[in-house]
């Protein structure tokens, strides 16, 4: 995934796996194009998580994998927003990976 950022110049440099090399280069227009690449649409419903996941960044400095950020959205949207099934159904496979793309992070730790 390397060659995407070479492909599409609007993109800010992204990593060989597809991720923001640099954070500040995060926008919401950024997290749709790279969405788009997945032939994905972000809505609402997304952004609401992307925000939540760049928060959880700063305030830990580490992306979360699906448990902690499973916790995390409890704590800030309820327990209807914050179950494995619902980040699926919004991020497909690996919902904790890709919403971290999508937010500009770096992939978690213990993500494949």
């Amino acid at each position: 995934m390397s060659s995407v950022g070479d492909q599409l110049p609007d993109l800010p440099q992204l990593d060989p796996e597809g991720h923001l090399q640099n954070l500040a280069d995060w926008t919401p227009e950024v997290a749709a194009r790279l969405a788009a690449l997945d032939d994905r649409e972000l809505t609402p419903a997304h952004h609401e998580i992307l925000t939540l996941l760049r928060q959880f960044h700063q305030e830990f400095q580490l992306s979360p994998a699906m448990r902690p950020l499973v916790k995390y959205l409890r704590q800030h949207l309820g327990a209807d927003k914050a179950s494995s099934i619902y980040l699926m159904q919004l991020f497909g496979e690996s919902p904790a990976r890709i919403a971290a793309r999508y937010a500009g992070l770096p992939k978690p730790d213990n993500c494949l």
